[in-house]
């Protein structure tokens, strides 16, 4: 006879557990109506607040999980719990080698090794909030309607539905990583449920059928399976140093969506650093060659 399981995450099941010992979750409140048959991500309902500095709602059933970035959440329903979890729970099966090697490869990210569960415990709907990190807009991902994957930028990631996979995606080419602006790895994300992804300034939707755009490698922020993603000069030596428009853009081809962002972090990050005081009382980037050449490095290595 086989051994009783947790209906939500398969963890071996005693007779006399009232609770799973790995997920947390109550036997005896847990609904298993909430994840269709075939699925394995929990379906999330969720509202989006706010304008330019949003915060998202998610409203979880009893039994549900949404897992988020450290440090994210806002506020939430008394009745959920919180765990901070190596990995993304979505292999309830998988063993300490392989969680800690999928905890490495997020730090490559330069993300946490760590993410934290948030788990509906009592017998009612709850809410948990999640804050976005800088002005910008919070972008919903229906997975299930897009091949169930999505490349995004590193630091784009803000909370998914419980089974959703995160994992890295490297770059093919090496000189899109080293000249691309935004770093060599990218994140991959999994699943057939709803993921929540950050952008800063308005975003902009691009759909691409077998054809290309060429964009500032800054201000991607995903694209879906089926588009190619390059760097090419952005023109001729002149232009390169001279036009303010970094020393390469991003060439992206195929058929599929490509979400794009006005306002990289990183752009707001300069503007607010190239004009802050220094202790002389002057502002960073006036008045020397020095700050020509630093301003030319800074396009290498910023894109910006």
């Amino acid at each position: 006879m086989e051994a009783a399981k947790c209906p939500k995450c398969g963890y071996p099941r005693r007779a006399s557990d009232q609770s799973c010992r790995r997920c947390g979750i109550i036997f005896a409140k847990y609904n298993p109506a909430s994840r269709k048959p075939g699925r394995r991500c929990h379906e999330v309902d969720y509202k989006i607040i706010g304008d330019d500095i949003q915060i998202v709602e998610v409203e979880l059933d009893p039994g549900e999980t949404v897992i988020a970035e450290a440090g994210t959440m806002n506020y939430m329903d008394h009745g959920i719990s919180f765990e901070a979890k190596m990995g993304d729970g979505s292999k309830p099966d998988e063993g300490t080698l392989g969680k800690l090697l999928n905890a490495g490869k997020r730090k490559l990210t330069g993300e946490s090794l760590f993410m934290t569960h948030f788990t509906n415990a009592g017998a009612e709907k709850k809410i948990v909030a999640f804050a976005a990190p800088y002005p910008g807009k919070i972008i919903p991902v229906d997975m299930s309607t897009i091949r169930g994957e999505l490349i995004c930028q590193k630091d784009a990631f803000l909370c998914a539905a419980h089974g959703t996979q995160i994992g890295i995606a490297f770059v093919k080419r090496l000189g899109v990583g080293f000249f691309g602006g935004e770093g060599f790895i990218l994140q991959r994300l999994r699943g057939d449920g709803m993921a929540f992804i950050h952008a800063g300034g308005a975003v902009i939707k691009k759909e691409l059928h077998s054809d290309e755009i060429l964009v500032d490698t800054g201000c991607i922020v995903g694209f879906t399976a089926g588009i190619n993603y390059d760097i090419q000069r952005a023109g001729n030596l002149k232009s390169m140093f001279f036009g303010g428009e970094g020393l390469f853009l991003a060439h992206l081809s195929g058929t599929g969506a490509v979400l794009l962002q006005s306002l990289p972090f990183s752009r707001m990050a300069n503007r607010i650093l190239r004009h802050a005081p220094t202790a002389g009382g002057s502002r960073k980037g006036e008045g020397s060659a020095v700050n020509l050449g630093g301003a030319i490095l800074g396009s290498v290595f910023n894109n910006d």
